[in-house]
C-alpha cells in the first residue's frame, strides 16, 4: 500500500503551500543520492519525497489526491487516468532550488563539480543499457539469457578527473571556461569548440 503523501513530508492535511515547499527542501537535501552514496535506500526516499511534493504542490493534483487518494492517478480512479508519472525527481529538485543550485551542491556535495546529475549529461545508468531481442515465445513463457556488458569505471589513479596526482584542472584561459571561441571572418562570426581545451572549458596544469 502506498504511503500517504502528507505523512512522507511530515505535514498535516491542511498544510499551506509554503509549508509543503519548506518540508520538501529539507527532505530533498537530506535524501539526495549524491549526498548519501553509501545509503542504498537514499535514491528511493528521494524519489518518494519528490513524488509527494509533485502532487501536493499542484492545487489540482492535491485536490484530486485529497478526494481519491492514490487512485486519483490510476485507471481505477475517476480523476485523471491519463496522468503518467510525477516528473523527473532531479528536475523537480532543480526547479525548487533554482539559481541557488550551484551553491547548494558546493556546500553539501563538496564543490561545483559535485556528483549531482547534470540534466545535460547522460542519465544515471545509461552506460549499462543493453538492447536484447527475444522471440514471442520467450516473452510469453520466459527465458534465461546470458550476455556481457561493458561498464565505465573511474580511473584509480586520477579518480576520473584525468589529472595526475598533484595536478588539478583549471579554467581554460583561451575561452575563459566557456568551452568555445568565436572567430570573425569579415561580417560573419563562426563559433566553434575551443582548440586549446577541446571544448571542455578546462585544462590540466
Amino acid at each position: 500500500m502506498a504511503k500517504d503523501y502528507y505523512e512522507i513530508l511530515g505535514l498535516q492535511r491542511n498544510a499551506a503551500e509554503a509549508e509543503i515547499k519548506k518540508a520538501y527542501r529539507k527532505l530533498a537535501l537530506k535524501y539526495h543520492p549524491d549526498r548519501n552514496p553509501d545509503i542504498p535506500d537514499a535514491e528511493a526516499m528521494f524519489k518518494e519525497v519528490s513524488e509527494a511534493y509533485a502532487v501536493l504542490s499542484d492545487p489540482e493534483k492535491r485536490a484530486m489526491y485529497d478526494q481519491l487518494g492514490h487512485d486519483a492517478f490510476t485507471n481505477r480512479g475517476r480523476g485523471s487516468p491519463g496522468f503518467e508519472g510525477y516528473g523527473d525527481p532531479f528536475d523537480i529538485f532543480s526547479s525548487v532550488f533554482g539559481d541557488n543550485l550551484g551553491s547548494i551542491f558546493e556546500d553539501f556535495f563538496g564543490g561545483g563539480r559535485g556528483g549531482h546529475r547534470s540534466r545535460t549529461g547522460p542519465a544515471r545508468g545509461s552506460d549499462l543499457r543493453y538492447n536484447l531481442q527475444i522471440s514471442f515465445e520467450e516473452a510469453v513463457f520466459g527465458a534465461d539469457k546470458e550476455f556481457q556488458i561493458k561498464k565505465a569505471v573511474s580511473c584509480e589513479n586520477c579518480h576520473g578527473e584525468g589529472a595526475e596526482p598533484g595536478t588539478k584542472r583549471q579554467r581554460c584561459s583561451q575561452c575563459r571556461g566557456t568551452g568555445h571561441v568565436t572567430i570573425s571572418q569579415g561580417i560573419f562570426s563562426v563559433r566553434q569548440a575551443c582548440p586549446h581545451c577541446r571544448g571542455t572549458g578546462e585544462i590540466i596544469s
